[in-house]
């Protein structure tokens, strides 16, 4: 859009703001064309986005009823400051998108003052470094999009409770936040409502920070992918000890936390810290010690199948302990035993002897040369009879 819309349009004699009012009019609702009703995406003006001018912008967004969604993304707001008096035309707007705007932050409050019902406000990529707090706050607003600034001051962001009382839903990604700073208290009073916070990629390194979670009074949904404190575990480990850590959270980086999802985060939790000092340990770990008792470590069980047993051989009234490869057929045992009951291995009849199973069994002849000893599931103690043949 230029500035040279605002002339008469062709032979009709009809001015841009005039064909946006009939276009957007609700009588023509049926025909009307474009994103959608009540939507209005502006884009930049001229080959290099020149800054369109707040007069013109608000002069547009008057003549549209019903708009509820305003997009101005890309448009270098810096350069164009909005008075109140233009401000006054975006009265009906309820999300308001000023990504990559570099809007002031006199010109966002400016927007919250005047807009008495907006719910949500994206302020992504407008390199924010501070946040300068308003004397008026924005109680209707619910989500509030702030991602790729960059806050890495708790006490900037801290300042988003304030100004917006009724906030449910923070999203800033890509900020690299230190820490978070405040006390309990102070957590609890500053954002009452927050039911939803987006973390991934900022610089936490704590769990403390992660524990502070747990003092909003209302959250149930936390994303914390890509922060420097989880860079060492596995990810099984690093989703068993947040969810541990954040007993209200029902929601972890998008997928749903179950009831036993979250026993068994917990039992981790405390086989984890167990050979941690005492003062090491977190508070968590004590609330869930007086839940479930201080459990034992798992027992390490190898699953991998065994390669070697060591087995009696009796042959006549002599035995023998002998240690035997199981990954071996029946004839190399045959072999491998020449040497300990001197006969041939065309003269031996080998039977497996189960030491807790032979009283009920009894030997099993080991027939078939070319079958593995593992699938005999012989074990250390157990038995191999070498008869000889009858000749």
């Amino acid at each position: 859009m230029t500035d040279c819309a605002m002339d008469p349009c062709g032979d009709e004699g009809r001015t841009f703001l005039e064909a946006i009012s009939e276009k957007y009019s609700p009588d023509n609702f049926p025909y009307r064309r474009g994103p959608g009703p009540g939507v209005l995406v502006v884009v930049p003006s001229g080959p290099q986005g020149s800054p369109m001018k707040g007069e013109m912008i608000s002069k547009i967004v008057s003549n549209i009823p019903n708009l509820e969604f305003l997009n101005l993304s890309s448009n270098p707001l810096s350069e164009s400051p909005l008075d109140t008096s233009c401000a006054e035309a975006f009265v009906r707007v309820r999300r308001l998108v000023l990504n990559n705007t570099r809007v002031s932050w006199e010109t966002v409050h400016t927007f919250t003052r005047e807009i008495p019902e907006l719910e949500e406000l994206f302020l992504c990529l407008n390199e924010y470094e501070e946040v300068t707090p308003s004397v008026s706050p924005c109680p209707s607003l619910r989500l509030l999009h702030i991602t790729d600034n960059n806050l890495q001051d708790w006490c900037e962001v801290r300042k988003f409770g304030p100004m917006f009382p009724g906030l449910d839903t923070l999203v800033m990604a890509n900020n690299n936040l230190s820490s978070i700073e405040d006390s309990g208290e102070a957590l609890r009073r500053l954002f009452p409502n927050l039911r939803s916070i987006n973390l991934h990629n900022s610089g936490l390194n704590s769990w403390e920070d992660i524990e502070k979670l747990n003092f909003f009074p209302k959250l149930e949904e936390v994303r914390l992918l890509g922060i420097p404190l989880l860079q060492s575990y596995t990810n099984k480990e690093r989703r068993s000890l947040i969810v541990a850590q954040l007993p209200s959270v029902s929601v972890l980086n998008g997928s749903k936390v179950t009831d036993g999802e979250r026993e068994d985060a917990e039992r981790f939790f405390i086989r984890y810290h167990l050979d941690y000092p005492e003062e090491e340990l977190p508070y968590r770990y004590h609330c869930l010690v007086t839940k479930y008792g201080k459990l034992e470590p798992l027992a390490d069980i190898d699953l991998r199948p065994r390669c070697h047993a060591k087995v009696d051989v009796r042959f006549e009234d002599k035995v023998e302990l002998t240690r035997i490869r199981l990954d071996q057929t029946v004839a190399e045992l045959k072999k491998q035993l020449r040497t300990v009951v001197q006969l041939p291995t065309t003269n031996m009849r080998l039977y497996y002897i189960d030491k807790e199973l032979g009283c009920a069994f009894g030997p099993e002849e080991m027939k078939y040369s070319s079958r593995v000893l593992h699938s005999y599931n012989i074990r250390d103690g157990d038995e191999i009879l070498v008869v000889p043949k009858s000749k």
